[in-house]
């Protein structure tokens, strides 16, 4: 009697706990899903960008064709750390580009081009937002993943740590400035 009481209490754990981490892998990728949104708008303006600036001869193409290629790059990663490290080189390579349009009078001028440079800003602004949340929630799985006694429910099923989405440091995640 005390025996069966104990394994129904066992067994009502585990499935409580196993239930936890699909309830929690599902927020995983509801977060994920969040920031490849965000992205997708950001690498859908990249074109845009570059379209507005080419008929500036003097422009920069070498720094045009750098974000392209990386633009390309990060679409192909499927893999979370290494989508960071490459959507962090993009970033930096984005300000560089905006920094450099400060010295083009014309260009900064350019209404369309002054429209997607607002646009960018809010983008990057929503990345951030997106970041976080989905960071939060790769904290609250890997807690669960290595806490004693959920551990062992980890380990039996597989979950394994999740890998946060990161930027090499806080100021390579603050958005674009728009000086109008």
């Amino acid at each position: 009697m005390i025996l069966g009481a104990i394994g129904v209490v066992l067994l009502g754990w585990l499935a409580l706990t196993f239930n936890r981490f699909i309830r929690l892998r599902q927020l995983l990728r509801e977060a994920w899903s969040g920031i490849e949104v965000q992205l997708k708008r950001r690498h859908d303006l990249i074109p845009q960008l570059v379209e507005a600036v080419k008929g500036y001869r003097d422009y920069e193409q070498r720094l045009l064709e750098h974000i392209t290629e990386l633009r390309a790059r990060c679409l192909s990663i499927e893999q979370i750390k290494p989508r960071g490290e490459a959507e962090t080189e993009l970033s930096h390579e984005l300000k560089s580009f905006l920094a450099i349009a400060e010295a083009y009078p014309d260009l900064k001028a350019n209404e369309q081009f002054l429209n997607l440079q607002r646009t960018l800003a809010g983008v990057e602004d929503d990345i951030q937002l997106a970041r976080r949340y989905y960071n939060g929630t790769v904290r609250d799985f890997n807690v669960e993943v290595e806490s004693f006694p959920s551990l062992l429910v980890a380990k039996a099923w597989g979950f394994r740590l999740a890998d946060y989405f990161e930027l090499e440091s806080a100021t390579e995640g603050s958005a674009p400035t728009v000086k109008l």
